[in-house]
Formats: structure tokens, sequence, C-alpha cells
């Protein structure tokens, strides 16, 4: 507390050691080379291999020590191309370009060369900031007789976790501070459950990330009216994710009333999103934030559902398919196709309609 006193209480303004307490706070990088990425990920190098990478930065803001990346591939609208003055101006000491941006890179910079630049920065930035290795059972977690470690001694569990009994979980699984493992879940191998996430009645592939704060396998909003009165329905179907899956901070997915509740292999579904009992998502779908998907709905595989689009009880959205923000969906949408608006309709025919609609308001 001495040395935030000096600074602030006596209004001394030392920029080096302010940006020495920045520094305690921020992502620690690994120190690496040129030549150790280049060699590690098959990439073409230019340059010195003894380059110095102490960090990664956006190509505009780099730093002498640091690596960025440079690309003009265009995966999705939602990828910009920067001015290739940004190339030609960063301070980066390493860069990650095509090869045909090679003549535009600085004079002394160290270029690693690759067709896919933006695939191979996503490898970089996990080897550079790579997590510590976790590993342990605080003895402030509890853990119910009956759950079974695959391999115990590779697992980590947090202060204040609780695991019950039935449970299954397998190598490298990481269980954060607070989370809460129910009865007979299954988590399955290197899958990261972050804290005060909830999950019941449910199995969890490989590889997944579920985020703090979101609830897996609770019942769902499912009831009948009898009499006058609102009923629960009891709910015995279970959630199953696939592997690679990362569901965001606060999300919630209930689990199914009498069938399963199902999410393929490499979907990513953002923070706030609620997926209601007997839904199922296929493989390699994004969901982005907010996404609500009423019980029954089937959605392809590869589909993307732009931000608070919400799609009404049993309607299937075909693979491939894309669901413009704010959307209201009430129809089955075909493979490939993209729809947009309230209702949701083809996105050319609400471009039409919104089109008539501003040239008519004009008048």
């Amino acid at each position: 507390m001495a040395i935030f006193s000096f600074i602030f209480n006596k209004n001394v303004y030392n920029r080096d050691m302010l940006d020495k307490i920045k520094s305690w706070f921020m992502p620690a990088a690994t120190e690496t080379t040129a030549g150790q990425l280049a060699e590690k990920f098959g990439l073409k190098l230019k340059g010195d291999p003894e380059t110095i990478i102490r960090g990664v930065a956006p190509i505009a803001d780099a730093k002498p020590g640091q690596l960025a990346f440079y690309s003009t591939e265009q995966n999705s609208s939602a990828f910009k191309i920067l001015p290739i003055e940004v190339l030609k101006n960063t301070k980066a000491s390493v860069i990650l370009v095509q090869p045909e941006q090679v003549s535009n890179a600085p004079k002394g910079a160290t270029l690693l060369i690759t067709e896919t630049p933006r695939g191979n920065i996503v490898k970089i930035l996990g080897e550079i900031y790579r997590e510590p290795p976790r590993f342990g059972i605080s003895r402030y977690a509890t853990i119910e007789r009956g759950v079974f470690f695959r391999k115990r001694s590779t697992v980590y569990v947090g202060q204040y976790a609780t695991i019950e009994r039935g449970s299954v979980i397998e190598e490298d699984v990481k269980i954060y501070p607070g989370a809460y493992i129910g009865r007979n879940v299954t988590i399955g191998r290197g899958t990261i459950i972050q804290t005060g996430v909830h999950i019941e009645n449910a199995t969890i592939g490989a590889d997944c990330v579920i985020n703090a704060g979101a609830v897996i396998g609770k019942d769902g909003f499912g009831y009948t009216r009898q009499n006058g009165h609102n009923v629960f329905i009891p709910h015995v179907g279970r959630v199953i994710i696939g592997d690679r899956v990362s569901i965001g901070s606060n999300t919630c997915i209930d689990r199914g009333a009498m069938t399963d509740t199902r999410i393929g292999d490499g979907t990513k579904i953002d923070n706030l999103c609620q997926i209601a009992h007997g839904v199922v998502i296929g493989s390699e779908c994004f969901l982005a934030g907010q996404v609500g998907l009423a019980g029954g709905t089937v959605v392809g595989d590869r589909a993307l559902l732009a931000g608070q689009v919400g799609i009404a009880n049993g309607v299937h959205i075909g693979n491939d398919a894309e669901i413009g923000a704010h959307s209201g969906v009430f129809r089955n949408v075909p493979d490939g196709q993209r729809h947009m608006g309230y209702p949701a309709g083809a996105g050319t025919e609400f471009m039409r309609h919104y089109a008539w609609l501003r040239k008519n308001a004009k008048n």
C-alpha cells in the first residue's frame, strides 16, 4: 500500500511505475522467438530466427518486442481489411503475413509467412498466453464419495467447488472455485468449468469451456394448463454437449422434458443465451449474445444466429443458414438461406421491404 500512497497521495507522476503496476494485472506472456514459432506451427520465416517475442498486439498498436498480424483474408463480412499503410508503418518486431504482403512489410522486421494469418494467430495466442498448469484438489472443495476421477493427479478443483456422487471427471479437467457439479454428471477430458457454473443432468464432452455463471441441466420452462391452472411437466431428459463446445457466461441450457437437449461438436454459444428443453443444435454453429431458442427448436450444422435472435417452438433452422440480429423466427429456414426481420423472412425480401418503407416515408 505504501507504493500506491506514494504515487497517488503525493501526486507523483511516475510513468514507469504506473506501467509496472498495470502489468501486474495483465495476462502474462511466455517469452519465445520467431524461430521457435516457425518450427512449431510450420511457418516460413524471413529474417532473424532469434528475434524475441514478449507479447502479441494489434498491428497498429504493436511495439518492438511484440508480434502482430496482417491479413487480407475475408472469411466473413465481420472481418475488416485494414489499410496497407498499417502494415507498412507497424513497429512490431515480428509480423505474421501472407506471401503477397511480404514486400509491404517494414524493413528489418522478422516475418512469419502463411496463407492463413488469421488461423495461425489463434494458435500463437494460445502458445504465448497459455495458462500455467493447475493441478490438485483444494481442501476446501466438497467431493462426495462415489465421484470417479479417471486420473486424479491431472485434475484441478478449486476451493468451495462441489462435486456430487456418481459424477465422472476425466483427465485434465479444471473446475474453478465455486462451481457445482451435480450427481451423475460426466465432464470430458480437458474441459474447463469456470467459477460459479452449475451443472446437473448432463454429459459434457472433451475440450469444452463453460464460462462463469452458466447453468446447464436444470428443468426447462415446461408447463401445461389444466383446470385453469399452470401445471409443471416433470423433466427426465438430459443435456448432451459434444467436444470443443464453448458456453458463454450466464447462459442457460435446460434439460429435456422427455428427450435430451443436444449441442454438437465445435459449437460456440455467447453470453446470456437461453437454450430451452429439447433443443438440438448441430456442429460448428455460432450463437451470439442473447439468442433465445424455444423448446424443440432444431438448428442444423454451421448455422449462424446473430445477437438477440429469437426462435419459436419447434422451428427448424437449416445447415449453413444465417439469421440476422434482432430477428424473430416463426417458420422453418431452409439450408444455406439468410433470414432477417420480425417476423423473419428471406434477407433480400426484407431489404426490399425496408427500402420501400424508407422511400415512402420521405413522401
